[in-house]
């Protein structure tokens, strides 16, 4: 068997995916084939893999501190959420269907040897299997028909160390808990647990870690103190996304933060570059008034969006910059909503029919249930900067506007992609990516008269995968890690 080891949290939003990329960094540092894996993903920060399907951005990162391509068996199945209870099922890459929670809930034992069949073909390409679980496996109500945490890891035959989030509090009664609620065949699959997001001198938690290793049974194998740089990785979840404005750059950017964003991996370079300055903004609050362009980003759901676009009252904001010479910019669904309709004649987004967009850019889409996917390069007209990125969507946009594509020179073979407004200050595109293209940030501040940058986007995310690695090295027993997953 293919050494393994699946990182299970005693909750939600612990930091698995953060300290799985870390792992996957230390030990392809030290010569083993790292691969990462997810059974199941919940998220619509997806990314495109060269296989041609998607699979959630958390693990595009992990392959990446694995030195490997991303590929759709690292995540065999996405569920991408299209309203409160349902969501569109995503099996090996490709659309698979839309389907209520309950109903999901009945069917995922059908998707187990999906799971089983992409983690096979996984770990037979791999020195070392990373596995990240989904929640909690305490929830034990869950626990039939699981495919996420011990349901996989049972089907698979592989070891399991837990982590508890300090910075939540009650972490002691989080994993003791765990121990208690879990069966005792699930529970002594449980070989270590860690501690993650210490603040202050961990060694004032030593009492705490004999507590939970008398209780449990299981070895201690370190505490990771709060790592700051984490929050410039590729963020997986929309909480983590926190209403504030980041940077202090001359170039001002508002995003209002749509219930359903999708793909907000495309706002990282603005909101790392300190060329600019980038306002998320929640609902109930006002598009600052100082902006110098509006940000609408890709919805999962953009009818239900504009809706709710409209709601918080930032369509009339939207206008009312554009008025006094803002530039707007609209990336997929955000580039949808520009436009003067949408039309959902299936069904596709919910009750079949049509809903006036915002009409800032004279085209109209149409959505329609095949999805658009692929990896895209081309050129930006405004500046004739060189991007490249992905597209991921439903629905095709036409009107006269896309006589002026705001992309040229695809690398697909088409002409063009997306649309300007005849005074150039409205535009939209379906490239995810556009703004990692460093040629294209440092045109558009020139073009706006807004300084400069010299911040080199991949190179920073490069830089801090090491020094996580590093971070998590100093800290972590890796070689008590490295005998539980059967490393030699």
């Amino acid at each position: 068997m293919t050494p393994s080891i699946m990182v299970q949290g005693a909750g939600s939003n612990v930091g698995k995916s953060v300290l799985v990329a870390g792992l996957c960094r230390i030990f392809a540092r030290r010569g083993v084939r790292v691969m990462p894996f997810k059974p199941q993903n919940m998220s619509n920060n997806a990314g495109v893999t060269a296989d041609g399907g998607e699979i959630g951005r958390a693990q595009m990162l992990q392959a990446r501190g694995a030195g490997v391509e991303p590929r759709t068996d690292m995540n065999p199945i996405l569920l991408k959420p299209e309203s409160d209870s349902g969501a569109q099922i995503i099996v090996q890459g490709q659309r698979y269907g839309t389907m209520l929670a309950r109903d999901y809930g009945q069917h995922k034992t059908r998707l187990l040897p999906k799971v089983m069949e992409s983690y096979a073909r996984i770990a037979g390409d791999a020195g070392l299997v990373i596995i990240e679980g989904a929640g909690s496996p305490a929830e034990t109500n869950l626990r039939a028909g699981d495919i996420a945490n011990m349901g996989f890891a049972e089907a698979a035959d592989v070891p399991v160390i837990l982590i508890g989030d300090i910075d939540r509090g009650g972490v002691i009664a989080s994993l003791v808990g765990t121990h208690q609620v879990l069966e005792a065949t699930d529970s002594a699959r449980i070989k270590g647990f860690i501690i993650n997001k210490f603040r202050g001198d961990s060694a004032l938690f030593a009492e705490g870690m004999r507590a939970i290793a008398e209780a449990t049974g299981w070895q201690n194998l370190g505490i990771v103190p709060w790592f700051t740089e984490a929050a410039h990785l590729p963020a997986e979840d929309i909480l983590d996304l926190t209403p504030t404005t980041q940077a202090t750059g001359a170039y001002h950017i508002a995003v209002p933060i749509l219930r359903r964003i999708a793909n907000f991996e495309d706002l990282d370079p603005l909101m790392q570059d300190p060329a600019f300055r980038v306002t998320l903004v929640e609902a109930g609050m006002p598009l600052p008034a100082d902006a110098d362009m509006v940000l609408l980003p890709g919805s999962k759901s953009t009818i239900a969006d504009l809706e709710f676009l409209r709601e918080q009252g930032w369509d009339a904001d939207i206008k009312f910059l554009r008025r006094h010479a803002k530039a707007v910019v609209g990336l997929c669904g955000g580039y949808q909503m520009l436009g003067k309709w949408i039309h959902d004649p299936d069904g596709i987004e919910g009750k079949a029919g049509s809903v006036a967009g915002l009409g800032l850019l004279d085209v109209e889409t149409t959505l329609r249930a095949e999805k658009m996917l692929g990896a895209v390069a081309g050129v930006e007209v405004a500046t004739g900067a060189n991007v490249q990125g992905y597209e991921i969507h439903l629905g095709a946009t036409t009107g006269s506007d896309c006589t002026r594509p705001m992309l040229i020179d695809l690398s697909d073979g088409r002409a063009g992609d997306g649309a300007v407004s005849a005074d150039g200050q409205v535009a939209g595109c379906y490239l995810h990516g556009l703004f990692a293209s460093d040629e294209l940030r440092r045109a558009w501040l020139e073009k706006a008269g807004a300084g400069a940058s010299d911040f080199i986007f991949e190179d920073h995310i490069e830089t801090v995968l090491e020094r996580l690695a590093d971070h998590l090295e100093a800290r972590l027993d890796i070689g008590g890690i490295a005998k539980i997953a059967g490393l030699n």
